[in-house]
C-alpha cells in the first residue's frame, strides 16, 4: 500500500481513480478503462515529476522519514551475502535499534553496521524507531574493533533521529558511548565509507558517519538537530519547522556544498520508496564506487587523510 505524504494529496487522488478504474474493470470484463486510465497515469506522472524536481527542505525532510523508504535491514538483505549478526556489548545487552556483523560485499568479506527504524509498529517499537541507547554504540565499537583487527573494510548506513535522550540511556553514559564510537571511527586502519539512506540525526548519526567517504541519498537528511527541535529552540514554537528545515542546510545538496559529503545518490522519482529495488542498486553502486577510491591504501594513510578530511572541515565557504 504507497503512503502519501501532506503535500502528495492531489497526486494520491489521481493515482487513486485510476486504480478505481482498472478496479471497475478487473469486476466487468467489458468496460473499456484503458485509455483514461492511461491519460490518468500521464498527468500523475507530470505531476510527480513537478512536485519532486524543487522539494523544499522541509518536505525532503517529509520524504527522508517516509515509512516505506527502504530501511538498514533491507540494504543488508539484498547487497550482502553471508550476513552474519553480532549482538551485544559484552557489557549490558544488545541494542535492536543497530545491526551489525560480518558479510560479504561484492563477494569480498566486510563488516556491515547500520540503524534500523523497523517497518511496522511492532518492529518500530522493537527497534527503538531506529534510536540507539549506549550499548549499540558500544557494540558499533566492538564491531569496528573487529574489522580494524582483521583488515576489514566496514560499511555503516546511517538512519535515526538521534540517539535515544531516555533517562535509562543518559545512567549508562550516552554521551560517553556517543564520542567512543566517533573516537573509533577515527582511529581504526581500515576503509570506512557510511551512506545516510534516510535521517541523519545529530551525535546518534556522526558516531557512524566519521567515514572516509560520506554519501547521502538524494532525498536523505544530516543535521545537528531535528526541524522541530531546532524550531523549538529558535523559535519556541515547533510549527516554525519549514523555516528550521531551511536554515539548517540539512539537504544532500547544501552538504555536498559545504563539503560535509563527498557524494550524493540519486534516488528514483517520487523518493526511494517509490521504487526500493533502484534505490538500493544506487546504494550499492556507490558503496562499491566509494571502496575503490579506498583501494590499496595502507592503514597509517587511510587514518591520516581521514583525520585530515574532518580537520580541515569547515573552511568551505557558506
Amino acid at each position: 500500500m504507497q503512503n502519501y505524504l501532506d503535500f502528495e494529496k492531489g497526486l494520491a487522488e489521481i493515482e487513486g481513480k485510476a486504480e478505481e478504474l482498472r478496479a471497475l474493470a478487473r469486476q466487468d470484463p467489458e468496460m473499456k478503462v484503458d485509455e483514461e486510465a492511461s491519460a490518468l497515469d500521464a498527468k500523475a506522472k507530470g505531476l510527480l515529476e513537478e512536485l519532486y524536481k524543487g522539494l523544499t527542505p522541509w518536505r525532503k525532510a517529509q520524504v527522508a522519514r517516509h515509512p516505506n523508504r527502504p530501511h538498514c535491514k533491507d540494504y543488508i538483505d539484498t547487497l550482502f551475502t553471508e550476513y552474519t549478526a553480532l549482538a551485544g556489548d559484552r557489557n549490558f545487552a544488545d541494542d535492536h535499534a543497530v545491526m551489525g556483523g560480518l558479510a560479504r560485499f561484492e563477494d569480498k568479506p566486510v563488516v556491515v553496521i547500520g540503524q534500523e527504524k523497523g517497518h511496522d509498529t511492532a518492529t518500530r517499537i522493537a527497534r527503538n524507531f531506529g534510536m540507539a541507547r549506549p550499548e549499540g554504540y558500544r557494540k558499533a565499537v566492538r564491531l569496528m574493533d573487529l574489522a580494524d583487527r582483521f583488515g576489514l573494510p566496514v560499511i555503516t548506513l546511517v538512519d535515526t533521529p538521534g540517539a535515544y535522550p531516555g533517562k535509562g540511556a543518559e545512567e549508562r553514559g550516552q554521551s560517553e558511548a556517543i564520542a567512543r564510537s566517533t573516537e573509533k571511527c577515527l582511529q581504526i586502519g581500515v576503509p570506512l565509507v557510511s551512506v545516510v539512506i534516510g535521517e541523519g540525526g545529530s551525535g546518534g548519526a556522526v558516531a557512524f558517519a566519521t567515514a572516509d567517504r560520506v554519501a547521502m541519498l538524494e532525498h536523505s537528511i544530516y543535521s545537528v538537530i531535528s526541524p522541530e527541535g531546532c524550531a523549538s529552540i529558535l523559535w519556541k514554537d515547533a510549527e516554525k519547522m519549514r523555516e528550521a528545515a531551511e536554515a539548517l542546510r540539512l539537504t544532500a545538496q547544501d552538504l555536498k556544498k559545504l563539503g560535509v559529503i563527498d557524494r550524493i545518490i540519486e534516488e528514483p522519482m517520487g523518493g526511494a520508496q517509490r521504487d526500493r529495488e533502484q534505490a538500493i542498486a544506487g546504494v550499492g553502486r556507490a558503496i562499491g564506487a566509494m571502496l575503490k577510491e579506498l583501494s590499496g591504501k595502507d592503514a597509517k594513510t587511510i587514518v591520516a587523510d581521514r583525520r585530515r578530511k574532518f580537520l580541515e572541515m569547515g573552511g568551505t565557504a557558506l
